[in-house]
């Protein structure tokens, strides 16, 4: 089966860690034999990743400067995209011990304009804040902030995606046998001018969802939302918290969960399914191929009764 797989930023760095170049490879070294196993049982692969703790640091290293040399958010997503595909490639091959081939593409995103996401900021971007250190920051440079965890951080606009103008490069890339790591980040924000150019906005788009419409587009038949907890949780951090284990998806409720976290991996997951009759599975990074085996994490299925996304799935 072609499974698209989505690697959280927190995955590939965890909560609390120091953002060096150190951590991110120690990191992404695990995500990349979570990622050599589900190739080992048989699965063709994309890979897309997030990268809010990485694009924040560069915002943040671009304030620095004046503010006409600071550079937009669409631009440190691009470079944000080649440093982890990079690392992400480099690693994956090692892991396969060069039996795959496997290219990074710097993936483009199409969005609206006019998206009401732009007056309403919610992806969660940069490190983790205590609350007076974010009231600074959001004083000092107007930022919009947010509570994430038991800390805070800078929130920015987040976009639905309305189209990959790459899809055609990345389903080449496929049909050869490439593993392609693209859509990092949420890809490279830009909209369409009225004469039919495009060119890059302030944004980050929410990476699973620009993960489900890839796998959408793509006819993959499996979604896997990888992050740092094990499976979704109903009542997350409330007394009668829960994990859910398997689910329809015409059960899921987007508007329950985080809109800044977990509700875009559900909306994706809904909406994915729903679409396509695929599956989808969210849960952590170590427990990949047994969450598409059905022994870990949260599947969503289009009809309720299925036990796991196994090759043979009807």
């Amino acid at each position: 089966m072609l499974v698209v797989i989505a690697l959280g930023g927190n995955a590939l760095l965890r909560r609390g860690e120091p953002l060096t170049a150190e951590n991110q490879r120690a990191n992404v070294k695990r995500a990349a034999t979570a990622i050599a196993e589900v190739i080992g049982a048989g699965h063709r692969v994309v890979v897309c990743h997030g990268n809010g703790p990485q694009v924040g640091l560069l915002a943040l290293q671009s304030e620095a400067y004046k503010p006409e040399e600071a550079h937009p958010l669409d631009v440190l997503g691009a470079q944000t995209e080649g440093m982890i595909g990079y690392i992400i490639e480099q690693e994956l091959e090692n892991a396969l011990a060069g039996r795959k081939r496997v290219a990074t593409l710097l993936t483009q995103v199409e969005v609206d304009a006019g998206d009401p996401a732009f007056r309403n900021p919610t992806k969660p971007i940069g490190p983790v804040y205590s609350g007076t250190k974010a009231e600074k920051l959001a004083r000092q440079r107007g930022w919009n902030i947010a509570a994430d965890g038991t800390g805070y951080r800078r929130v920015v606009a987040s976009p639905l995606p309305k189209h990959i103008p790459d899809v055609s490069v990345i389903k080449l890339l496929v049909e050869q046998n490439v593993i392609v790591i693209c859509g990092g980040g949420g890809g490279i924000p830009v909209i369409r001018r009225t004469d039919g150019s495009l060119i890059g906005i302030e944004a980050v788009i929410d990476k699973d969802r620009v993960a489900g419409l890839l796998a959408r587009e793509l006819g993959a038949e499996v979604l896997l939302m990888l992050t740092d907890v094990d499976a979704v949780y109903r009542d997350w951090g409330g007394s009668s918290q829960a994990p859910i284990d398997k689910i329809s998806a015409g059960e899921l409720r987007p508007e329950e969960f985080p809109a800044g976290s977990m509700g875009p991996k559900i909306e994706a997951a809904r909406d994915f399914v729903i679409q396509t009759g695929g599956c989808a599975g969210i849960g952590s990074l170590e427990d990949a191929i047994d969450i598409i085996e059905g022994r870990r994490g949260t599947l969503v299925f289009h009809r309720p009764g299925l036990a796991s996304l196994s090759l043979d799935r009807p």
